[in-house]
């Protein structure tokens, strides 16, 4: 049985560590020392190396440059062998004078400038896919830091609540302890209710576990490090991770907006200030290839008007005759080309065919640029209020959540409070303090999708970004 005395002794204690506990934020906790951090721009940059799809599309470009080779190179031509003119009567090489051994060639050349045209499409063409790299590798750092970022936010509460766990099961102690020794104003339901907020506690943590382990394995699919391409420092670096868990360390990085000037800004861009940005973009600039190369697709299509010419050429050896005088050998030399007359059901309808194909590429240059436009809307919005509300946590909740926690405490343990009050005013505590985790994490996230819209102003060329620089600065390069 506990003295009064001893109660009191143990009510002060409890509020010293409650206040110990405040002074803690949920970047205080310590790394494990035998478990190598897996930090953010580490994660980027494993995937980009792991990530199939890069080299898939380099082996894309590849393939369309080497056709574009085959293409400006003249057909083969074509050799003939024949006996022109054999008598039936008895297949004598000498008996007729029409009768000879032939050999022709002929070479075709195709309609207009179809050639060059056919060259400079291909080229065209594949001048895109280094642009789509470089939108994937910015979509890959989107996704990648935004599991990174998840992962990391669930990974934190987790340690806020454990932290809190031991306060809770402090509190119920002295609850059990003033209601066994009747000093005091302790009733049976507030030790009811210090073990249903442990349990809560529980329930939380076990849902919290299943967030961690989705997150963690959305994660670790990017990180694999099966991939041959991965060098040995990213693979020593990932063999520090189980498929069980991925410690992230106790910091994450603050990312910096490309364009503060544009989404900072109470004021709006009007859609045509933006585009100006947008159009510098990769995805639009590989748009931008791709109708370059369907509008080539029109002239080459135009070449169809013009004939297609052929030129052969052939040597006939005949024999001497029954007489045993020497023919001359004869040699024969034309020209042949197709004469486009009927071209109502097949010129003219390719080449409407070729335009339609460039207005509807221009359709898709249209819609991704609305596709921008929207996403700027969005996250703009959804930055500008998020900056509020860490306003208000920073400047006020979580000061006031603390100090009704510290009276309510301090009430309670000189009998003048009410304990379910205290418990109320702790979860309040906790509560306020993940929401103002989730809004910051909310913040970086939002601050990735912003950085994607304008990676045009870091991708002078059609060089690879560096996605470890995006990490560290705006977070797209």
């Amino acid at each position: 049985m506990f003295t009064s005395i001893q109660l009191q002794d143990k009510g002060r204690m409890l509020a010293i560590s409650v206040l110990s506990l405040a002074c803690f934020s949920v970047y205080a906790n310590s790394a494990p020392t035998d478990v190598k951090a897996l930090t953010f721009a580490q994660a980027i940059k494993i995937a980009q190396k792991n990530d199939p799809w890069l080299s898939g599309n380099r082996h894309k470009e590849d393939a369309i440059m080497s056709m574009s080779k085959v293409a400006e190179t003249l057909p083969d031509p074509k050799v003939s062998i024949a006996m022109a003119n054999v008598p039936i009567d008895g297949y004598d090489f000498n008996q007729e004078g029409m009768t000879q051994f032939k050999v022709g060639v002929t070479q075709m050349f195709p309609r207009g400038d179809s050639l060059a045209l056919k060259n400079e499409q291909l080229r065209k063409e594949s001048q895109a896919y280094p642009f789509q790299r470089q939108d994937r590798q910015a979509k890959v750092a989107v996704t990648v830091g935004q599991l990174w970022l998840d992962a990391y936010r669930i990974q934190q509460t987790i340690k806020l609540i454990e932290r809190d766990y031991s306060l809770f099961e402090q509190l119920a102690d002295v609850a059990q302890a003033s209601y066994s020794s009747a000093l005091g104003k302790t009733r049976q339901q507030d030790i009811v209710r210090a073990q249903l907020e442990l349990t809560r506690l529980d329930d939380r943590l076990d849902l919290l576990a299943q967030q961690k382990n989705r997150f963690e394995g959305q994660l670790l699919q990017w990180l694999s490090d099966y991939a041959p391409d991965v060098n040995p420092e990213d693979k020593i670096s990932m063999n520090s991770m189980t498929l069980h868990g991925i410690y992230l360390g106790k910091d994450y990085p603050e990312i910096d907006l490309l364009k503060p000037e544009l989404v900072v800004a109470k004021k709006w861009q009007q859609p045509e200030e933006l585009v100006m940005f947008f159009n510098q973009h990769p995805a639009v600039i590989a748009v931008d290839k791709k109708i370059d190369a369907v509008k080539t697709g029109i002239s080459l299509a135009e070449q169809k008007y013009k004939p297609e010419w052929g030129v052969n050429a052939s040597y006939g050896y005949r024999g001497d005759d029954p007489m045993g005088r020497s023919r001359a050998d004869l040699v024969s030399v034309g020209v042949t080309f197709d004469v486009p007359l009927f071209t109502e059901n097949r010129q003219v309808q390719e080449v409407k065919s070729a335009v339609s194909k460039t207005e509807a590429v221009k359709t898709e240059k249209l819609l991704l640029l609305r596709k921008l436009l929207g996403a700027y809307s969005s996250g703009k919005g959804r930055l500008l209020r998020l900056n509020d509300r860490q306003k208000l946590y920073r400047g006020t909740l979580l000061q006031q959540s603390h100090d009704q926690a510290e009276a309510s405490l301090t009430a309670y343990t000189n009998d003048d409070g009410d304990f379910a009050e205290v418990v109320r005013a702790r979860i309040a505590v906790l509560n306020a303090e993940i929401d103002a985790l989730n809004i910051e994490i909310a913040q970086q996230k939002i601050t990735l999708e912003l950085n994607y819209l304008f990676i045009g102003t870091l991708a002078a060329t059609s060089q690879n970004i560096s996605q470890q620089d995006y990490a560290s600065k705006g977070n797209l390069q």
